[in-house]
This record gives structure tokens, C-alpha cells and sequence, in this order.
């Protein structure tokens, strides 16, 4: 790759990482306690929270593993975006309130107010485990994509060397730099990754082969039909009987209780700051569907078009189609290329961040000095740093096949599922059911991974046994269908055990850190009474889906106006979060429906 670009990419390679590097660091020089450190002061503009939200969330394995499924399997990875909107709006209008008043630094503090500390303890080790294994990933996929980026030339590592230069560039950032440095990465990372992805899925489209987004609807229909959202229930890898439960499952972890992400609302200065930048960042994430996965399905036709079937892996489409359908001389190649290695270092050290902040206040101030001092709380965060990257460092190299041909994006899915269903059963019963036992908080978080194994077991060697069960949900368990049937019996096991336990030891509720739900419910319940006739019209076949969309859309966007003018009639609208939220949301159904 390196040899094909022209000085001029060259240039703006150079110039881009530079000024990622000096703006990034810059913050280094200002920090004075722990909360600027960990927290940039709670100073976060909305744009600033939309940015980093961002930027954090297209790190490099989600821009080529996205497109790498949309090459393999189609459009149907764009749920992995799309349903993003409904945890979103869950952050916003239930968890944000909840959140900022408790002036938390983490999410597991949380958790020791409403319950005990033991749930606080069990938070944290599920998350630094999470943020491992995603860890050991991003060092894979960023030393794969350092060697075939510099392949052929004097500067291609070898694994361990790609690994190794990532590892100590993190360590770097980290350590030195803290949220201030996070953040305003995130935001450069943003810009550079959205020009790069549109730049990249319009060249894509653009190709005599593909004929734009309409040419790539017909050529799709004439062929594969990978243009569409949903996939039998009983597909390997996306179902849609598991996209609408374990993969909703799967956003609400990610948006609401996942530590790495929700520290960039609680270090908003204020709550509509907090709020506005979420949904932002979820109208940004549309880009992703339409011009990365889209430009991976449009790669199945192009590469089987140029270059026979099965010639191009799927982790290697990005790479590949940088380097078919980009012209050299323009700065392009060096734009696209300067977004790609930000990406694998912004997202690592975003993580590692979160990784000091927690070691920082729920290891060490919490259990072995809780008088600590700023510096010391700081020097604390830092060495852990070090150490997880070391661990990382080393289980990437042994787990993790740099030629492998899998789907990178939905491997890494899958060994992550047996931990987030446990923490959102926790997190949301936490807040929506005030009598939610402490004790039965903590049982679910522990048992949550081995009812997963459970599930396994029972499914792969009894249930699938059954062939109208094969025939309906697969040969083998599914793991969005595993997420939520996690989910599923433990919310049950919340339940009995609060039950029991309030009975024989009484109700132990923190009612400040709860919420009503009858205000989401009525909203629910208000959205479903407008689409049931909808779908109904669809599914008897008395319109198409694509003629649905549009009412739908409107009929969505009304009902958040409404809202609007019940709730902040002293707005305007375009200085209301409800509004944006409603343009949000009325985009969502209106594509769930146009592509169906």
C-alpha cells in the first residue's frame, strides 16, 4: 500500500498524524487533579461529547470488520448501527438523569450506592475482562492492518512488531495524556474518519461495476440480494429473531452500562450537553451503514467482478479497496490511510483510559488506599495501564491468527456475549425496579457468564437435536439468541431472588438512584399503537415495506414533536434535545422499513 502513494499522500499522512499527535498530547501539560485527569474537569461541550462518543466507536476493527461482514454477508451488519438509536435514546431520557446526579466518576460506582460493594468489585473485574478482550483484539486487527499497509517496504512489521508499536504508543498516550487527550483525539479521529469513509464508499459506488447507491439496489436484486436487514431466524451468524432481542440486548450494554463509553457523558458539563451529544453521535453513526458496510457489499460485486470469487478476505476488504478504487496523486490514499492508523491507536487508548479511571477509584481508593492522593490515585491509573497492555500484548500474539479468514467483527461479538447480558439485567432493573435486592444484583452479575455456558450445553447437545428447532433457530445456538435468553433468565433470577430476599431480610432500595418507567412505558406503548397498523398493512401484503417507510417516519417524528411541546414549550425547537431525538428515531424507521 505504502508504495503506491504519491508524495502528496505521503504529506498529508505526515501532516494529519502530526497534528493528531502535538493537538492530542497538548492537554498533557495542563492537568492539576485527579478529575481533569480522568474526568477533563466535566467541561465537555455537546460537540465535544458527539466527537469523542465517535470516534471511540469506529475504531478500526468496527470500520473493517463492518465492512468486512457487509462483503461476506450484506447490509443486514447495518443493525450492529441502526438499533444503536433505541439504547441511545434508554442513555438519554432514563440512565443520563440518573447518572450526572450522582456525580460519578465510574459506572461501578453506581452500583455500590444502589446496592453494595460487592457489586461495585464484580462490575469492575466484568469490564476490565470486557475491555481485555476487546483490547487483545484491537492489537490484532491494528498490527494485521499496520502489515498490509506497509507491505513490501522497509518499514512492514511482523505481528509481534505491529503489537508492540501499538502497545507503546497507548502507553504513551495514556499515561501521559488522560481524558483531555482522549477527547480531543476522538474528535480529530471523528472528522479524519468521517471524510475518509464517505471518500471511500463514494469511489466505491462510483465504479462502472456498481453504478452509485441505486445501481448497487439492482445490481443486488438481479444477484445476491445482501441489500436487505433481515436474514432467517435460523442464519449462523445474524438472525433476526436475534437481532431484535440479543443484539438490542448487546446496544444496551454498550450505550448505558459500559464504562468506556458512558465516561464521556458523565464528564459533560452539563446534562443537556450529555444528552445532545449522544444523539449526535447516533446520527453520525448512519455513515457507517451506507458508507462502509453498503461499500462492503459493493465489494462482493466488484472483486467477483475484477478478481474471481473468494479471492479477497473479508477482514482484507477495506485494504483492498483502498487500494482499487482510490486514485494516487490526489492526498486521498494518504487521508484515508492517516484516518485508518489513528483509528487503531484512538479507540485502544479510550479504553485504556477507562482501565485507569477504574483501577484508579475502585481498586485502589477503594480497597487499598482510600486516602490516596491525587498523585498517587494518578501514578495508580497509570501503572495499570502498563500492565493491561503488557497481558494484552502478550495473549494477542497466542490467540489471535494474523491470516486468519473468519469474520473478525462478529468473532470478537461472540466472546464478549457471555458478559454484557448479566450487567444490563443488573443496571436496568437497578434503576427501573426500586425493590431490586442488592444480593440478587450480585448473584446475576457472577452467574451471568455460566448461565451462558448453560444455555450452550443445552441448546448444541439436547434442544438442537429437535429438527422443527434446528429447522428454526439453527444447528447451533446462536450467540445473539444465547445474549438474550441470558437476559431472559436473568432478569427471572433478579426477580425471584429480590423477592425472596426482601421478604426474609426486608427492602433495601436506594430510591434516588431509581426511576419511574411509566413515562418510557407510555412512550412504548404510544409507538407500538402507531406502527401495529403499519406492519399490519405490510405483512398482509396490502403495501410494500418501502411504501410504509415514509408514513412511518412522519408518524415517529410527530410523536416526538408532541412530546416536545408537552414537555419544553418554553424551547424552541431547534434548542430542544427532543427534537433531534425525533429526526433520530423517524430516520431509523423509515430505513427499518425501506430495506426490509
Amino acid at each position: 500500500m505504502i508504495r503506491s502513494l504519491s508524495t502528496i499522500d505521503l504529506v498529508v499522512v505526515a501532516l494529519l498524524l502530526l497534528s493528531f499527535v502535538i493537538a492530542s498530547m497538548y492537554s498533557s501539560f495542563r492537568k492539576k487533579n485527579s478529575e481533569e485527569y480522568f474526568m477533563a474537569g466535566r467541561s465537555l461541550k455537546w460537540y465535544s461529547v458527539a466527537g469523542s462518543i465517535f470516534g471511540t466507536n469506529i475504531h478500526a476493527q468496527q470500520i473493517i470488520g463492518m465492512m468486512g461482514v457487509g462483503y461476506s454477508i450484506g447490509f443486514a451488519q447495518s443493525h450492529y448501527e441502526f438499533l444503536a438509536v433505541a439504547a441511545i435514546l434508554i442513555l438519554v431520557y432514563v440512565f443520563i438523569p440518573v447518572y450526572r446526579k450522582g456525580n460519578f466518576f465510574t459506572l461501578s460506582q453506581f452500583l455500590e450506592n444502589r446496592f453494595n460493594r460487592g457489586s461495585r468489585l464484580a462490575y469492575t473485574i466484568l469490564m476490565l475482562a470486557f475491555i481485555m478482550i476487546q483490547l487483545i483484539a484491537g492489537f490484532y486487527i491494528g498490527s494485521r492492518t499496520l502489515g498490509i499497509l506497509f507491505e513490501g517496504t522497509a518499514l512492514e512489521p511482523t505481528y509481534i512488531q505491529g503489537i508492540l508499536v501499538i502497545a507503546i504508543v497507548t502507553i504513551v498516550f495514556t499515561v501521559f495524556g488522560g481524558m483531555s487527550s482522549v477527547v480531543i483525539a476522538d474528535n480529530i479521529l471523528t472528522v479524519i474518519m468521517v471524510l475518509a469513509v464517505l471518500v471511500i464508499g463514494t469511489l466505491t459506488f462510483m465504479q462502472p461495476e456498481i453504478g452509485g447507491f441505486t445501481g448497487l439496489l439492482r445490481l443486488d436484486h438481479a444477484h445476491a440480494n445482501k441489500m436487505h436487514l433481515y436474514l432467517p431466524a435460523n442464519h449462523p451468524d445474524l438472525p433476526w429473531t436475534g437481532v431484535f432481542t440479543g443484539l438490542v440486548i448487546l446496544h444496551f450494554f454498550y450505550w448505558t452500562t459500559n464504562q468506556y463509553q458512558v465516561q464521556r457523558v458523565l464528564a459533560a458539563e452539563t446534562e443537556r450537553d450529555a444528552k445532545l451529544g449522544s444523539i449526535v453521535a447516533g446520527m453520525l453513526k448512519f455513515l457507517i451503514p451506507f458508507f462502509s458496510i453498503a461499500a462492503g457489499t459493493a465489494a462482493f460485486y466488484l472483486f467477483n467482478s475484477r478478481f474471481g470469487k473468494n479471492v479477497v478476505l473479508p477482514d482484507d476488504t477495506f485494504i483492498t479497496l483502498l487500494k482499487t478504487v482510490v486514485p494516487v496523486g490526489f492526498g486521498l490514499s494518504g487521508l484515508i490511510l492517516a484516518g485508518l492508523i489513528c483509528a487503531i491507536f484512538s479507540a485502544i487508548y479510550s479504553m485504556m483510559n477507562s482501565v485507569s479511571t477504574m483501577l484508579a477509584y475502585d481498586i485502589y481508593r477503594n480497597y487499598i488506599n482510600k486516602h490516596a492522593s491525587d498523585r498517587r490515585t494518578v501514578r495508580f491509573g497509570q501503572l495499570g495501564i502498563i500492565v493491561m497492555c503488557a497481558i494484552a500484548t502478550a495473549l494477542a500474539y497466542v490467540t489471535f491468527d494474523p491470516n486468519s479468514s473468519e469474520n473478525f467483527f462478529l468473532i470478537l461479538a461472540n466472546q464478549a456475549s457471555y458478559i454484557k447480558p448479566g450487567l444490563v439485567v443488573v443496571f436496568f432493573w437497578g434503576i427501573l425496579w426500586r425493590k431490586t435486592h442488592p444480593i440478587a444484583a450480585l448473584t446475576v452479575l457472577i452467574a451471568s457468564p455460566l448461565i451462558g455456558w448453560g444455555l450452550d450445553i443445552l441448546y448444541n447437545h439436547f434442544l438442537a437435536n429437535f429438527a422443527t428447532v434446528a429447522n428454526l433457530f439453527g444447528t447451533h445456538f446462536n450467540f445473539l439468541h444465547r445474549v438474550f435468553m441470558i437476559f431472559f433468565v436473568g432478569s427471572i433470577l433478579l426477580v425471584v431472588l429480590s423477592n425472596y430476599f426482601n421478604r426474609t431480610r426486608g427492602v433495601v432500595a436506594t430510591n434516588e438512584l431509581s426511576v419511574s418507567f411509566s413515562g418510557t412505558g407510555k412512550a412504548i406503548v404510544r409507538a407500538v399503537v402507531i406502527h401495529a397498523p403499519i406492519l399490519a398493512l405490510v405483512l398482509f401484503r396490502i403495501i410494500t415495506p418501502q411504501v410504509a417507510a415514509y408514513p412511518a417516519a412522519l408518524l415517529t417524528f410527530g410523536l416526538f414533536l408532541w412530546y416536545m411541546r408537552k414537555e419544553e414549550s418554553g424551547y424552541r425547537f431547534y434548542q430542544s434535545d427532543i427534537f433531534y431525538a425525533g429526526i433520530l428515531t423517524g430516520a431509523l424507521i423509515w430505513i427499518l422499513y425501506f430495506f426490509a
